[in-house]
């Protein structure tokens, strides 16, 4: 699976995320390794870098700097679906590695 000049908007977050249907992130991919930046919402500017195993699942790392001025870390598994229009949905399973150190879900779609 490729997600390179892929554009994704997040559709579903737990409560202590930042993300929201105002966040728009934007990947590329070169070989395996992915990266994205995003914004929107709570989040003025974010970056995550990744690997993309055979089956297309992401592990992930990322940080943002929020609109309270945080900068927070976290990390991320994310697995595809792809859905009966072709486009992809991402269900990503989160954790925090700065602030609250806690655990969220999360599922994301192509735009």
């Amino acid at each position: 699976m490729n997600y390179h000049n892929k554009t994704f908007r997040p559709v579903s977050n737990t409560e202590n995320g930042e993300t929201s249907e105002e966040t728009l992130f934007y990947y590329k991919q070169e070989g395996n390794i992915l990266t994205s930046s995003y914004k929107g919402g709570k989040i003025v500017e974010g970056h995550l870098i990744g690997t993309v195993d055979e089956n297309g699942q992401i592990d992930m790392r990322y940080h943002q700097v929020n609109t309270d001025g945080e900068l927070m870390t976290g990390k991320c598994i994310s697995r595809p679906e792809i859905l009966a229009n072709g486009k992809i949905r991402l269900h990503e399973t989160w954790e925090w590695t700065s602030g609250d150190f806690s655990k969220g879900e999360s599922i994301i779609e192509e735009v």
